[in-house]
């Protein structure tokens, strides 16, 4: 049985580089970092105070009438945001024809955090008859692909992906997996988070899991550099638009790349640690190439997980060797979290559109901030900026808390 072909007709990203997704791609291109100090609570007295935030985001800006952003979380804004960007950018209008052919899969690591403690400190002062009633549909992750059909009249399947970093390969890997199986035609996916919050903030701090180095923001991300200290928290949302080859030939989309494979495994180790030797990465690489029906040889470029800690960017180098064998030291890795930190759930989603917009312009991007060598670290991690790469395949990773791992592996459209 033949398989049907998934091909992406449209990309969205509101990131900490960019209110859409051509400045995102630009400044990411200019190593532009996009971490500063934290302007959404007063960060005094945090160890760490420095995120990378989504700049003078305002909704309506986005077609979100103010009344009804008052009822939505942060994450919430900014998933129905990029949705209308990305309906916009695939030239799909929903009719009553299609309504039920499109679906929405959504990844979200944490959800409404801020109203969480918004609602909580009201509970505390004024008691729980002064709790919203809109305190539980603004927070729980599934309202961003809920609020996402209401604001597009999408009717098909809805979800939520939750599996903590992982989270948006996940739901863009499911998306793909449905279409395969013919259950939905048309499909906005992505992810989408808001956690620069003092919750979430502290308790990453207290994980040890961010970096603390707050004098020079838009260093303190450095991917397998030698120095690394911990991942910065990022915020915002990025969508592809999935359908079939069939459907996008038929209403003559632009087709910016191709998904040929998924592939995703659990460590089944370590509440929050990856396995020493990156066996569970490499599982899910391995995976991601063989759904494709390809071999190794044909990745071009790794987009990687990599977060700036020590742990996971040692972990992930082993598995990308794992994989590769001596082909490893050849491929152009680049590291999107140098420039945007870590979007948590949103991390994969960013990463793919950056991946599919490389495979498209032949530009592979660089890393920034990797100064010092590590020995443990010693890949071609693209250090020394934007290089001119024409390749057939680039291969996405996301790795998160609880031992998950996914790998989507997108493939250049030649028309």
């Amino acid at each position: 049985m033949t398989r049907k072909r998934v091909v992406v007709t449209g990309l969205s990203a509101l990131s900490p580089i960019g209110a859409d997704m051509a400045e995102s791609w630009e400044n990411l291109l200019a190593g532009k970092s996009g971490i500063a100090p934290i302007t959404q609570f007063d960060a005094t007295g945090f160890a760490a105070r420095i995120a990378g935030e989504v700049k003078n985001f305002n909704p309506e800006n986005y077609g979100i009438p103010m009344k009804q952003a008052r009822r939505m979380d942060r994450f919430v804004q900014f998933a129905v945001a990029a949705a209308m960007m990305l309906m916009q950018d695939a030239a799909f209008t929903v009719t009553d024809d299609n309504a039920h052919d499109l679906s929405v899969f959504l990844g979200v690591g944490l959800g409404g955090l801020k109203t969480i403690e918004d609602f909580h400190t009201r509970l505390v002062e004024a008691g729980p008859n002064k709790v919203s009633p809109f305190m539980i549909p603004m927070l729980i992750s599934n309202m961003a692909p809920g609020q996402v059909s209401i604001f597009t009249g999408a009717r098909g399947q809805n979800m939520v992906a939750t599996s903590a970093c992982a989270s948006a390969l996940h739901a863009i890997g499911y998306a793909y997996s449905e279409i395969l199986l013919g259950r939905t035609e048309y499909v906005v996916c992505g992810g989408v988070e808001a956690t620069v919050t003092p919750m979430g903030i502290s308790g990453f701090t207290a994980l040890k899991a961010l970096c603390t180095e707050n004098d020079e923001p838009e260093k303190a991300s450095r991917p397998f550099d030698l120095h690394r200290s911990g991942f910065v928290m990022g915020e915002g949302a990025a969508m592809l638009f999935l359908e079939t080859l069939e459907s996008a030939q038929r209403r003559g989309a632009k087709i910016y790349a191709e998904i040929a494979g998924f592939g995703a495994t659990c460590d089944a180790f370590h509440m929050t640690a990856p396995r020493d030797d990156g066996e569970g990465m490499a599982g899910a690489m391995r995976r991601a190439i063989a759904d494709a029906g390809v071999t190794p040889d044909v990745v071009g470029h790794i987009n990687a997980h990599g977060t700036s800690t020590q742990l996971n960017d040692m972990a992930e180098t082993k598995a990308v060797k794992a994989v590769f064998g001596d082909r490893a030291y050849d491929i152009p890795i680049c590291a999107n979290k140098s420039q945007i930190g870590h979007l948590l759930g949103a991390g994969g989603g960013i990463e793919s559109a950056f991946s599919i917009l490389a495979l498209q312009n032949g530009i592979i991007p660089g890393t920034i901030n990797y100064e010092t060598p590590d020995p443990d670290c010693d890949l071609n991690y693209m250090v020394d900026g934007p290089k001119a790469v024409q390749v057939e395949y680039a291969l996405c990773n996301s790795f998160g808390f609880g031992g998950t791992n996914a790998c989507i592996l997108y493939k250049r459209w030649n028309g």
